[in-house]
């Protein structure tokens, strides 16, 4: 089965947990600094579009791109409900399309982390760099090698609801710097329920490796925040943010 075949239909109730308005708060903050208060953003990963629906009621034009079909259906829905003018894509992020340029382009909830080849990642930052406005900007997330490490390799997460269960087995690789979630999802079917397995992979990256490949794109790197806040990041920062802009030239 199809990363997030099945998992599109649950995804909102187990992730209900993210303050999707907080991140929000904290990237539009960023984006402030450097004078993008309105305009095209386009969302990189955007799933069932939660952040991408914070942006466009803070008044930015949005484009949401995503390759899985499901996740992008449930944004759909929750788009018309809304009655946003959202744009959503179904492109894979290492080789979208658009039509013109954007001001800034974000991912977050970790979506970089999903590029699990160094040469692909790259490819992602050509195409952000292709497609930005001059001085346009480009805020990421990633989680930390510690992150893998201390925090979620090896260990099972489980939750149970009425809605349905899963279970969350992690498997980090320290020599490979790769993580593979096995998910085990069960949504109740009258009586019985159905259980339905995932296998997701995400790399660790170095910071230094990142900057690296922000600059083979042509972009220039700016700055890297221990996440939600403005200060570096540490040696026990689970989650930075990556601050990038378009070269101008």
């Amino acid at each position: 089965m199809d990363a997030y075949t099945s998992f599109a239909t649950v995804y909102e109730m187990f992730m209900d947990n993210i303050p999707y308005d907080e991140w929000g708060e904290y990237i539009i903050g960023i984006l402030k600094e450097y004078g993008i208060v309105d305009g095209i953003i386009l969302d990189l990963g955007c799933g069932t579009g939660s952040l991408t629906r914070v942006f466009a009621s803070r008044g930015y034009d949005m484009i949401g791109v995503d390759n899985a079909e499901d996740m992008l259906s449930i944004a759909i829905e929750r788009e018309v409900t809304e009655q946003q003018n959202i744009l959503y894509l179904l492109q894979d992020m290492r080789e979208f399309e658009l039509y013109g340029t954007a001001r800034a382009v974000i991912s977050i909830c970790d979506c970089i982390n999903y590029i699990t080849e160094p040469e692909e990642l790259l490819a992602v930052f050509r195409l952000v760099n292709t497609y930005l406005d001059p001085k346009g900007i480009f805020i990421f997330d990633l989680n930390t090698i510690y992150k893998y490490q201390e925090v979620m390799g090896d260990t099972t997460i489980a939750e149970n609801r009425e809605e349905g269960s899963f279970i969350w087995e992690n498997f980090y690789d320290e020599d490979e710097k790769i993580n593979e979630y096995d998910l085990s999802i069960f949504i109740p079917e009258g009586d019985l329920y159905r259980k339905y397995e995932e296998v997701h992979f995400q790399r660790a990256y170095e910071i230094d490796v990142i900057i690296a490949l922000i600059q083979k794109a042509g972009l220039v790197f700016l700055n890297v925040y221990d996440a939600f806040t403005y200060n570096p990041p540490t040696d026990e920062s689970e989650r930075v943010y990556f601050v990038v802009q378009e070269n101008g030239k």
